[in-house]
């Protein structure tokens, strides 16, 4: 049964609307969308494996829980999944950074790869690959399918939005990936846009049109 998970937690709910205001600035876009990966990246890392390692309080020696960072790979789907990537290395600072670079064909909406690199022996590592916008779910099919080629440990796939098509065709391709979303809107305009969405989320955060 193919998971989602809604992450319904008020302060995420609170900075998503105030992100969807189309009068919000670039910088402020920007600020919010560092804040709430944050937030999601506490939401997401809740399972994350740990290991004891030995310390030193002020009062004696213990064993105590860290996580291994080093095996958590981001994965940024080029460019807008580079602005939720901050926020999530804030929280998970020593994770590795993967890129997918891959581009919309205007005419048939078909994701096409442009730029691949990963870090060495994927297969010891989980994978939690960003992007703020699932609309059509192409993109994400594709990327996740490169992935998959890797054979890391595990996928999990992260948004701030998505629509019920994208979902439908992520999970038709790959049932076995649990998505992390924000919000799941109405659906998709004629244009691939998701509604009512936030705009595209690539300009607001970069400033460009």
């Amino acid at each position: 049964m193919p998971q989602v998970h809604h992450i319904t937690h008020p302060l995420v709910q609170h900075k998503l609307t105030l992100m969807r205001q189309k009068d919000r600035s670039t910088s402020g876009f920007r600020r919010l969308l560092n804040e709430i990966s944050m937030l999601m990246a506490y939401e997401i890392t809740r399972d994350i494996p740990t290991q004891l390692i030995e310390i030193e309080t002020p009062l004696e020696t213990m064993q105590a829980p860290v996580i291994d960072g080093k095996k958590t790979v981001f994965v940024s789907i080029l460019r807008a999944g580079n602005g939720f990537l901050d926020g999530m290395l804030n929280v998970v600072p020593g994770a590795r950074v993967g890129h997918v670079g891959l581009y919309r064909d205007p005419k048939t909406l078909v994701a096409v790869e442009y730029y691949f690199k990963m870090p060495s022996d994927m297969h010891e590592r989980d994978v939690i690959v960003l992007d703020p916008m699932l609309a059509t779910g192409n993109s994400a099919v594709a990327a996740v399918e490169r992935l998959k080629e890797c054979n890391p440990k595990s996928i999990r796939f992260v948004c701030l939005l998505a629509a019920p098509e994208g979902l439908k065709n992520f999970h038709g391709s790959h049932p076995d990936v649990p998505v992390y979303t924000a919000a799941i809107d109405r659906g998709l305009n004629e244009h691939g846009y998701i509604v009512p969405g936030l705009g595209d989320a690539g300009d607001r955060i970069f400033g460009t049109k």
